[in-house]
């Protein structure tokens, strides 16, 4: 099995929608419930959206959005299974800075590199226009806060989240290939 890590097209709009999908519920049911969870990707991972998304980043220098995929497929009917997705852009009030606004795994694959992957493609990709990368991540995403800080991330802060009342994320930085 070959993983391979490159850059988002259109044509993987829908893997990468259902990647969020299991994902977010592995992450969060138990944080949010399913029916928010399902409402939450559904917005947040609107077809539409995905695909501007992706196009937009295809066409900068200073934004990445990266799938990660098998080769060949554990299932035969598929040339290639999609196992995550990474997206990066500029964060809006520090041009020195990258926001990874994206980084999901199937959960099947976790901890088998998949995410670690993505992240090194994506610090690639971005090192020559910044010198940091930073994340917020919800307080109780335990997987995702261990990810980020065995890779190197450092939390610089906590602060509410908008996405429910009560939730909190914690906001991870990392310096680029220091």
């Amino acid at each position: 099995m070959t993983r391979d890590v490159r850059r988002a097209t259109v044509d993987d709009v829908w893997a990468v929608h259902e990647v969020a999908r299991q994902s977010w519920h592995a992450a969060y049911d138990d944080v949010l419930g399913p029916e928010t969870v399902d409402a939450v990707v559904d917005e947040w991972y609107a077809i539409g959206d995905l695909e501007s998304s992706i196009t937009e980043a295809s066409g900068r220098d200073d934004a990445a959005f990266l799938v990660a995929e098998d080769s060949p497929a554990t299932d035969p009917a598929f040339e290639t299974d999609y196992d995550g997705f990474a997206h990066a852009v500029p964060w809006p009030e520090d041009p020195s800075v990258a926001f990874l606004a994206r980084l999901y795994v199937r959960p099947d694959g976790w901890n088998e590199g998949t995410g670690t992957a993505l992240l090194e493609g994506l610090e690639t990709e971005l090192s020559a226009g910044f010198d940091r990368l930073r994340l917020a991540v919800l307080a109780a995403n335990e997987v995702g806060i261990s990810f980020y800080e065995s890779r190197g991330f450092d939390r610089i802060g906590t602060r509410p989240s908008d996405l429910a009342a009560g939730l909190e994320e914690h906001v991870y930085e990392k310096r680029l290939f220091e």
